[in-house]
């Protein structure tokens, strides 16, 4: 039994769809055939005056061939049509998560360089600007030493040293300094109500 998406079409895989669309062309090839053998013994029939009941279901059985293989061909080109549209709706997302990729890149890059700035104001070391970034990109004090090939404890100096310098706090006042105004618009900026 093959899985059905929520708006009734099939939603097997590519490869699930190749089989099947193979079978749909074996069984209308079939379907047409009996149509054209059907067609062929009722002319032979009406010529040598078989009865008109036989003739009768001959050719409901032909009409029957016939239905069933347009019924097949008329899915197969929505099928068809149905992949064409995905196709271009992917490459639609694909282009635009594209651009917002390369603009997003712009912009943290833009961030880095603006704190680096911020950074040389404070006069840290090279050291210690290496510590502030991976303290903003949120490793723990472990891992940052780990990384660095240092001592938690040396790590954890430079940390308070960094703070020290900014006049800041601690951790916490290090990422709001830089970050507090990425994560939500302020109200008064964008003219909407909290509801």
């Amino acid at each position: 039994m093959s899985a059905r998406s929520t708006d009734g079409t099939d939603a097997t895989g590519p490869a699930t769809q190749a089989v099947s669309a193979r079978e749909r062309g074996i069984v209308v090839a079939v379907l047409l055939l009996i149509a054209v053998l059907v067609t062929i013994d009722v002319a032979t029939d009406l010529r040598q005056g078989a009865s008109l009941w036989h003739v009768v279901v001959e050719i409901a059985a032909g009409i029957a061939a016939a239905a069933g293989a347009l019924y097949l061909l008329h899915g197969a080109v929505r099928l068809r049509r149905r992949l064409a549209r995905q196709a271009r709706d992917l490459s639609a997302y694909r282009a635009q998560a594209e651009a917002w990729q390369a603009q997003a890149r712009k912009q943290v890059e833009g961030l880095a360089r603006s704190i680096d700035r911020q950074l040389d104001c404070w006069k840290l070391s090279a050291a210690e600007k290496e510590i502030a970034f991976l303290l903003l990109k949120g490793l723990s004090l472990k891992d940052i030493a780990d990384l660095r090939g240092t001592g938690e404890k040396t790590v954890r100096a430079q940390s308070v040293a960094i703070y020290a310098k900014a006049g800041l706090g601690g951790r916490t006042e290090l990422s709001a300094f830089f970050l507090e105004d990425l994560l939500v618009p302020s109200v008064a900026a964008t003219g909407m109500e909290e509801g």
